[in-house]
């Protein structure tokens, strides 16, 4: 009796799941306080006001608001900011 498997089923395995990465909330969108805008892996998008980032450089809203993403053009940066609501 073999003591490997057949050629096929060994070879299969190797396939990591999807970590769901990007933008969870456009510019424009509104948002409450503790909301996911971003998933990334570094730092594609910066935090600017009224954004916070986590360990995982996962951005939220600080604040409820509408999402605004902004790129500075000296450093060509992408920045993300929340703008509260006219009261």
């Amino acid at each position: 009796m073999a003591h490997k498997k057949g050629q096929s089923s060994s070879k299969n395995g190797r396939e990591s799941q999807s970590k769901r990465l990007g933008l969870k909330k456009f510019g424009g969108e509104v948002v409450k306080a503790g909301n996911i805008i971003v998933r990334q892996r570094g730092t594609v998008h910066n935090p600017s006001t009224n954004v916070g980032m986590g360990k995982d450089h996962t951005l939220y809203a600080l604040i409820d608001g509408t999402v605004k993403f902004a790129r500075c053009r000296k450093t060509d940066k992408s920045y993300v900011s929340v703008v509260p609501f006219e009261s």
